[in-house]
């Protein structure tokens, strides 16, 4: 990883170590909510309302969110994120029934998304437009890291022995919230103060959502975000369920889902070098049709083996599409308006992550627990066919085309890096 240590870059960081203990908390609540819900009676469709609650709250909140962003200050949406994602952890592993459950769920994701607004904003303002690939991909090795470590903490902790699970998913919870707690110790003065005031619009100069919306590369960032994002989001929640039915044990399915946050770490470490290799449009196609093919596959009652040789390629591949799209949306929106397009991003992630789960949920109720790794496989196959025609044609008024590889900012990109 290119160094973030030196002048200027400490910010970068600090910001990486903050959203893998804020991300490793949520990576590790998720699985546990799933226990926790089977131990309190829950069935498949249950399980899928209980995973939608946590994007509902954020669906609505996002675009004020990153109204506000674009308009003021991105770091007090951190520590405010960190204690709403505490809570929720802690209240979910002392909830009593299915609803409460769902409740705090719906915090957990609130908390998430002001967190991941302001530090994703916190990265486009402070990098320049050279800069954005890599520092959104060092940005969201947080994130690989925090999936990496959380699924296996879940899973040492939850146990099925002798009638134990609704205790341990408990126990994970209110570690979860612990771990949460410590993203604390990375947020001091984490945003510059002295940037220029041309980095931030004034607050009067309000870009219209659908002018946003209709800037070419926005959509299709949008959509790829979203796609691949209910697959990392079906894969944690699922794939206990999964594991269930096939007699793998928690501890397995923690593994398993620790190797592809993994595997997501090591495509993003060597991200530049394929960038400069096969440029945005093709890079996105091809680990987009990967991860649909073998999102699918799981529905085949492979081997713990093959399961895991199978997740580890699947996570190289998604391992691509959050830091791509993020750079795509923002270099493509106005200039005025890039933390709330990234907004924008995240409400589409939401959006996935209501009706992905929703749906997987009346998937799985009618054709079986591993159905909805086929309805991501199709998701995935979508995504890969905007990914090739995003490259195409001539770029939008708000920015440069965010698909395309190497091609040069704007000079008024360079003056209002934000």
């Amino acid at each position: 990883m290119t160094d973030t240590t030196g002048p200027g870059r400490s910010w970068l960081l600090r910001l990486v170590i903050a959203f893998a203990f804020a991300q490793g908390a949520v990576s590790m609540a998720r699985p546990a909510v799933s226990y926790r819900a089977l131990a309190l009676g829950a069935d498949e469709r249950a399980i899928g309302v209980i995973t939608g609650v946590y994007a509902l709250l954020p669906l609505f909140a996002a675009v004020p969110l990153g109204r506000r962003t674009d308009h003021g200050r991105c770091a007090p949406l951190l520590p405010l994120g960190v204690v709403l994602i505490a809570g929720g952890c802690a209240l979910s592993g002392r909830a009593d029934s299915l609803t409460a459950m769902a409740a705090w769920s719906g915090v957990m994701g609130l908390g998430h998304l002001c967190f991941v607004i302001g530090a994703q904003s916190i990265v486009a303002r402070q990098s320049a437009p050279a800069e954005q690939d890599r520092n959104f991909g060092h940005f969201t090795i947080g994130a690989s890291l925090g999936q990496l470590i959380g699924p296996i903490a879940a899973g040492y902790l939850i146990s099925e022995r002798d009638g134990a699970m609704a205790r341990t998913s408990a126990l994970a919870l209110l570690v979860a919230a612990a771990v949460a707690a410590v993203s604390f110790g990375s947020l001091w003065r984490i945003e510059h103060r002295t940037a220029p005031a041309a980095r931030r619009a004034p607050p009067g100069d309000k870009v219209p959502v659908g002018r946003i919306l209709r800037a070419r590369g926005v959509p299709a960032g949008i959509f790829i975000s979203l796609a691949v994002l209910s697959a990392t989001d079906i894969l944690t929640a699922y794939l206990p369920v999964v594991g269930e039915h096939r007699g793998i044990t928690p501890a397995t399915i923690g593994l398993l889902l620790s190797l592809r946050a993994a595997a997501t770490i090591a495509c993003r470490l060597v991200m530049t070098p394929m960038l400069r290799v096969l440029g945005r449009p093709l890079l996105l196609t091809v680990t987009c049709l990967l991860a649909g093919l073998l999102c699918a596959g799981i529905a085949l009652p492979v081997p713990v083996g093959a399961l895991g040789v199978m997740l580890a390629v699947l996570g190289f591949c998604l391992g691509v599409g959050q830091p791509l799209s993020m750079t795509t949306v923002v270099q493509a929106a106005p200039a005025a308006a890039r933390s709330t397009a990234l907004a924008l991003r995240l409400t589409g992630n939401r959006l996935g992550q209501v009706a992905a789960p929703a749906s997987a949920g009346l998937v799985a109720g009618v054709a079986g627990s591993a159905a909805p790794f086929v309805m991501l496989g199709v998701l995935l196959l979508a995504a890969a066919g905007l990914g090739a025609r995003g490259g195409r044609g001539r770029p939008s008024a708000g920015g440069q085309d965010a698909l395309a590889p190497d091609v040069p900012a704007r000079p008024r990109l360079n003056r209002n890096p934000t």
